[in-house]
């Protein structure tokens, strides 16, 4: 059993269980759509034709994922004037999976299981890298999740190494000031054991009392 549905102003055939790709639809991965413009819904020799369309059919499908498609250039050129012009275009596009069909007193469903595996990571799959970068994420984890750890402890490390730092600057000043003193006294002893000792000083002499003159007794006889 097949139908043919319209959206995005182009028209597909489709049958559950088929994987649709349409213009970009509203939606998030893992959502019910349903299409309502069902314009044809056929079953071996038996056809149904809707004016325009059917009433009472509808087709529903889940959102596998919204991409864009692949890249087209748009190539411009004028002759004899030296215009060209080259741009590229992604256009958006919605995945689905068509999981059943009603209308017209007939039905058909899907029963299997949606896969919402995108695109990209399937791609990665085939070409054996999605396992490459499985396995880089889970290196990745466990030293992501020790870096903290050996961060702390440098930290506490390189802390302790500048407060030694700090303490030990802090002695040095004193002990080579003590130092310093030490070895004013060992010089200023040798000076003192290597200088002669100070002469003594002989003490002024005392003049001599003046004699009495002759004169003198004289009168004072």
């Amino acid at each position: 059993m097949y139908a043919v549905i319209k959206t995005g102003g182009k028209q597909y055939r489709v049958q559950a269980g088929d994987l649709l790709v349409v213009e970009k639809l509203d939606g998030e991965p893992g959502a019910k759509i349903a299409f309502d413009e069902v314009l044809m819904i056929g079953e071996g020799a038996e056809v149904s034709i809707g004016e325009p369309a059917i009433e009472g059919a509808s087709v529903s499908a889940t959102l596998v994922e919204t991409r864009k498609g692949e890249k087209i250039k748009v190539f411009k050129k004028i002759r004899r004037q030296g215009y060209r012009r080259t741009r590229g275009h992604r256009q958006f596009q919605s995945v689905l999976r068509v999981t059943g069909i009603d209308g017209d007193g007939k039905s058909a469903s899907w029963d299997g299981t949606v896969d919402l595996t995108p695109l990209a990571v399937l791609n990665a799959r085939a070409r054996n890298l999605a396992r490459g970068m499985e396995a880089a994420e889970a290196r990745k984890a466990p030293v992501e999740a020790e870096a903290p750890k050996a961060t702390k402890t440098k930290t506490k490390a390189t802390k302790a190494k500048a407060t030694t730092a700090k303490a030990t600057k802090a002695k040095a000043p004193k002990a080579k000031a003590t130092k310093a003193k030490a070895t004013k006294a060992k010089a200023s002893d040798v000076a003192a054991e290597a200088a002669p000792a100070p002469k003594a000083r002989k003490a002024p002499a005392r003049k001599a009392a003046p004699k009495a003159t002759p004169e003198a007794t004289d009168d004072q006889a």
